[in-house]
């Protein structure tokens, strides 16, 4: 294994420990040092990786055409020995990469020129089966298993996927048409999926076309996505762009996404599988978001949601052409809470509605699930809306006996649309205040007057990534 490849890459010098230096031979060849293209500073980018490559030191071809899985493949496998030392950079230089799923490794740096593109392969036979996640059960489009994802990673410490803008195009055209076909016996792969992982982080790429959802961290703690450019054709089925699940400490920020679904859609499992894993997902900050997405939420909880939702923030939001700005999804069989949620500074344009929350919405599993597990929702907290040519208010449906409460709504400015909705608030099963807040919202979210404002919490949740 060592000799095949050596054959494709010289390494450098390796300081163990500060003491020892190690020279590693290859072919009978003097050890040089591991090297990418000469634009290329590794240094300025390496977030302090001792060693560094490029694909095309594994044999990599960027033509669009020639496979690349083997070559990614043995260029993480071989670096990932640098871990114990600094960790390593993989470098994926200008040129359209065409590459079947890989997994990553820990103390580890995947970096993308502006000028690459990894391109999806389209060959269902590189697609391994894995099993469905134990929080949900099942997959999402079929029972049973599902995809690997085409960036992949489970029990790591320290990943970096990033780059100067480059791409990952996901070629999910074909993925679209299988899924609406009914022809899919298992679920479509995401893009980029990190399990079981600490200190992540995924910055300054663009992700187009995904098959499925693009971003999701899942049972992750200290996690930062910065800086991403997330497209997908807005009738694309389930192209959700970042799904923070069952994840600990996470900020999202600064990020573009066009999306076929949710923008972001915060989730911690479905059902009796969510509530038996018992993972919430908790501590989540959102900043500076711009979201289009004409048949979903710009922010969604849910409606996976059975470990629990607590402690998100989410401020200085732009939505724009989008279903609804804050929308929270659950139903009876969830179980477990959506709760301490925390919205401000949000800029709305061409909106079906602000608000939404629904106690009835979407399918189980299996029918399994547990009809007294009932979700509580409660203290949710927006503020400082403005919104123009707007549908209607919002539709805040609770559970029948079980309402959701604490909600506070302040500083909210509504514009209607020229054919607004002729109910504008539809509010059944809730409970909360209001202040400030036009038009006039419904009987049940009390009025306390223009001086009352909700509660955002100024000291954020940190994360070391």
């Amino acid at each position: 294994m060592w000799t095949a490849l050596g054959r494709k890459m010289a390494f450098g010098n390796i300081l163990f420990l500060g003491v020892l230096v190690v020279w590693i031979n290859i072919n009978g060849a003097a050890s040089r040092k591991a090297r990418v293209s000469d634009s290329f500073d590794a240094s300025a980018v390496g977030c302090g990786r001792t060693s560094s490559a490029s694909l095309t030191d594994f044999g990599g071809v960027g033509d669009g055409v020639t496979s690349n899985t083997q070559a990614f493949q043995d260029a993480i496998d071989t670096l990932s020995q640098y871990a114990p030392y600094g960790g390593s950079l993989l470098f994926v230089p200008p040129g359209k990469w065409l590459t079947g799923p890989f997994n990553l490794t820990s103390h580890f740096t995947l970096y993308l020129h502006k000028d690459a593109t990894i391109l999806a392969s389209q060959d269902v036979n590189e697609w391994a089966i894995i099993d469905p996640l134990p929080s949900y059960g099942r997959g999402r489009d079929a029972d049973g298993g599902r995809y690997i994802s085409l960036i992949f990673g489970t029990n790591l410490t320290d990943v970096v996927i990033t780059g100067n803008n480059g791409t990952v195009d996901g070629q999910g055209v074909t993925w679209w048409d299988k899924f609406k076909k009914g022809e899919l016996k298992y679920t479509r792969p995401y893009l980029i999926e990190i399990m079981y992982s600490q200190q992540v982080q995924i910055s300054n790429i663009t992700l187009i076309n995904s098959p499925n959802w693009n971003v999701h961290p899942v049972y992750c703690s200290n996690v930062v996505i910065q800086g991403l450019t997330i497209l997908a054709p807005v009738p694309s089925p389930n192209t959700d762009g970042i799904n923070p699940d069952s994840c600990t400490n996470t900020r999202i920020e600064d990020c573009y996404i066009v999306s076929g679904d949710d923008c972001i859609a915060v989730k911690s499992g479905w059902d009796q599988y969510g509530i038996k894993f018992g993972m919430p997902t908790k501590q989540l900050v959102i900043r500076r978001l711009t979201c289009i997405s004409p048949f979903s939420a710009v922010i969604a909880l849910g409606s996976e949601m059975s470990g629990g939702i607590e402690d998100v923030r989410a401020e200085d939001i732009t939505g724009i052409r989008s279903e609804s700005a804050v929308r929270i999804k659950t139903a009876v069989g969830r179980g477990n809470y959506v709760k301490d949620i925390y919205v401000r500074r949000m800029t709305m344009k061409t909106m079906k509605m602000v608000f939404w929350m629904a106690g009835n919405y979407g399918s189980h599993p299996d029918n399994d699930y547990d009809p007294n597990a009932i979700p509580v929702i409660q203290n949710i907290n927006i503020r400082d809306v403005v919104a123009e040519n707007v549908t209607m208010a919002a539709r805040l449906e609770g559970i029948p006996g079980h309402p959701f409460s604490g909600i506070c709504i302040s500083n909210v400015t509504i514009e209607l649309a020229k054919k607004p909705r002729r109910i504008l608030w539809n509010c059944t099963e809730i409970d909360g205040v209001s202040s400030d807040v036009t038009p006039k919202p419904c009987s049940l979210l009390k009025d306390q007057g223009p001086e009352k404002s909700c509660n955002f919490p100024e000291n954020s949740p940190r994360v070391q990534a």
